[in-house]
């Protein structure tokens, strides 16, 4: 009997940190009414509670899919219905990792020296190199979402996308240094290996569940290399990362998994 309450004790603690983890990251990643956590969000909760990243990035999918399948069946042109998905993520989102794209495009392709990229990317307006990457970002995804075979598989790809691309995050989060030593990065803390581990191997699977094992696997690898290559592009640029750095890597990640449902199916 004391076993068996002790095991129910354990699962009880487990389901509310869990609950705590996927509140404090909707309430970053998203605009859902996610309730605030009783104990506060301080400086160092969004990397404690990274590990519910690839969770709060499944419901963002599920949300972005069930839109495009509505109007898919209401018969809605496949690239029409995959433009109303995307836009609908970036409402549920607040666009918050397309902004973090135009800004690192604007600062990389516009500054010449670390201050001046960094002082770029803090800068609320967009140039040019902003408009471009997301324009080619939007575009990008929605004619790769368009051209795979029905609305259900582009679904199931969008939750993949969604999922896998934000759990890579944590990783970079804690192999990397704040760029700034003031800011989202520099506030939001370093994951521990526990949950670094944790949402990048909850991001493989939920990848694995919604493409199989091919299309999982290849999605793991193209999003891990595009992850990887902006982050080494960044600590070259700036010296580490940023909040715009993240958002960047995970539209970079959402485009190579998107991908890699094209080629599989």
């Amino acid at each position: 009997m004391a076993k068996l309450d002790k095991t129910r004790n354990f699962l009880s603690e487990q389901l509310v940190g869990w609950w705590r983890d996927c509140c404090v990251a909707g309430q970053f990643l998203t605009r859902l009414p996610f309730p605030a956590p009783r104990d506060g969000a301080g400086k160092g909760a969004l990397a404690g509670s990274s590990r519910a990243f690839p969770v709060v990035g499944a419901a963002v999918g599920a949300i972005a899919g069930l839109s495009l399948m509505v109007v898919a069946g209401l018969g809605l042109h496949p690239l029409a219905s995959a433009f109303v998905a995307l836009a609908v993520a970036a409402l549920v989102t607040g666009a918050l990792h397309e902004d973090g794209l135009a800004d690192v495009a604007d600062g990389f392709g516009g500054g010449r020296t670390k201050a001046k990229k960094l002082k770029i990317m803090k800068d609320s307006r967009i140039g040019a190199f902003g408009v471009l990457a997301v324009v080619f970002s939007v575009a990008i995804r929605a004619g790769i979402l368009s051209g795979l075979p029905g609305p259900g598989m582009a679904a199931l790809a969008l939750m993949a996308a969604a999922a896998l691309s934000r759990g890579l995050l944590p990783a970079v989060m804690a192999a990397m240094n704040p760029a700034r030593k003031s800011g989202l990065a520099f506030e939001a803390g370093t994951p521990d290996q526990e949950s670094w581990v944790t949402a990048l191997v909850l991001g493989g699977l939920l990848g694995f569940l919604f493409l199989g094992p091919g299309g999982g696997l290849m999605a793991l690898a193209m999003a891990t290399v595009a992850v990887a290559a902006l982050a080494w592009l960044a600590e070259r640029q700036v010296g580490g990362f940023t909040g715009d750095v993240l958002g960047a890597q995970q539209q970079a990640a959402e485009i190579a998994v998107l991908a890699a449902a094209g080629a599989a199916f």
